[in-house]
């Protein structure tokens, strides 16, 4: 069984719009090394659908983009991506699928079968799998700034905290910092 790795851009005040953070090399390697040590993708229909808008088009170079930048796109294009959507059935984008039935089962099933284990990086769907139990480690890139602003990162709750265990922390460059946390279970 892989484990279920969420990672995701916040700033230091728990801010997780996707346009706070610092896009720069550094961090798409980071988010890049990430995605080469999983074995598959997984979001929420609406991070899926953002992601389906932009990254195609980079990687089939219809959009000008730096080395590292067209590198994780062309990684992306052949990664699996498995979306969770009570709405939407059709995933056109290479590689894609949707989690069948249960949010629970389908997600536990993903991580039965992908043993290099799988990368979350949808905000609202990691709430709801964190209730679940279902994280087992967390990779945030914590970016220098205070939005002032939402969304914010588990700003509907969860019933109770979780204990976490420092894997690591490394500083970038550019003044984030990539946090690894692992659940301290028991």
């Amino acid at each position: 069984m892989g484990l279920l790795t969420f990672s995701l851009n916040l700033t230091l005040d728990g801010c997780v719009d996707h346009q706070e953070g610092i896009a720069d090399d550094e961090t798409h390697a980071f988010f890049l090394r990430l995605m080469e040590e999983s074995g598959a993708m997984l979001w929420g229909r609406t991070t899926y659908e953002m992601m389906e808008s932009h990254w195609p088009a980079v990687a089939r170079g219809d959009v000008a983009a730096p080395p590292t930048v067209r590198e994780w796109a062309l990684k992306l294009e052949t990664q699996p991506k498995y979306v969770v959507s009570s709405t939407r059935t059709d995933f056109p984008w290479a590689h894609s699928h949707r989690v069948p039935g249960d949010l629970r089962t389908g997600v536990q099933q993903l991580k039965d079968a992908t043993p290099a284990g799988v990368l979350l990086g949808s905000a609202k769907l990691a709430n709801a799998l964190d209730r679940l139990d279902l994280i087992d480690e967390y990779r945030f890139l914590v970016h220098p700034r205070i939005a002032g602003h939402g969304p914010t990162l588990y700003q509907n709750g969860l019933p109770g905290t979780r204990r976490l265990a420092l894997v690591s922390a490394k500083p970038l460059r550019n003044g984030a910092v990539a946090m690894h946390y692992r659940r301290a279970r028991g």
